[in-house]
């Protein structure tokens, strides 16, 4: 996930607060939070793709900020040095709890190469078109939140890098929850990022 983020609003929402009903004050229930700042890349593991690539491929994933969302724990403030990279058990609203009081939710998946949990199964093919197009192997697209739009005018040569270095991190295994639809209760906790506008 990248850093981008334009004017963004971030606050924490406990498991408990998708339960429903609100107070007149819209903020009942957040906590503000400091998401970590880039938590940084973790070397890769022995390999068979060129070094040159897969160093290439960290320095791209510490400037895009993968991290910031695939970190467990980042996302709040408390990123888990023990799981980099390998999905966040904290997910990301991406409809207005503000507003809604079940909102959707995401969860950042493992990029580690766990052939049960990451992205072990996946091909270099598989990772490069999930990048330039937000489309995974199983045909399904990604929501805006993973900004694959702008991940997609990556150079070849680039998705490719990020891709030989994602297979060639330690494998991690842990199992994200599930994402959460519109309506549905999440029983984890999430955050929600906010772009508002003033009105006239």
């Amino acid at each position: 996930m990248s850093r981008i983020r334009i004017l963004s609003v971030v606050l924490a929402l406990s498991a408990l607060l998708a339960t429903g009903a609100r107070g007149a004050d819209p903020l009942q229930g957040f906590e503000p939070v400091q998401p970590a700042s880039a938590p940084p890349a973790p070397a890769a593991g022995a390999s068979d793709y060129p070094a040159d690539s897969v160093n290439h491929g960290r320095y791209l994933v510490d400037v895009l900020g993968c991290g910031n969302c695939h970190t467990d724990g980042a996302l709040v403030g408390e990123p888990d040095a023990d799981r980099p990279l390998a999905g966040s058990r904290v997910g990301i609203a991406v409809s207005d709890p503000m507003q809604i009081g079940k909102p959707g939710v995401v969860y950042p998946p493992n990029l580690t190469p766990d052939p049960e949990t990451g992205i072990g199964e996946w091909s270099l093919e598989d990772i490069v078109a999930m990048l330039q197009s937000g489309v995974d192997r199983h045909g399904s697209q990604a929501l805006p939140v993973m900004p694959w739009l702008t991940y997609g005018k990556l150079q070849a040569e680039d998705a490719n890098a990020i891709a030989m270095y994602l297979k060639s991190l330690p494998p991690v295994s842990h199992q994200v929850p599930p994402n959460v639809r519109p309506g549905h209760r999440a029983r984890t906790p999430y955050v929600h990022f906010g772009v508002y506008r003033s009105q006239p």
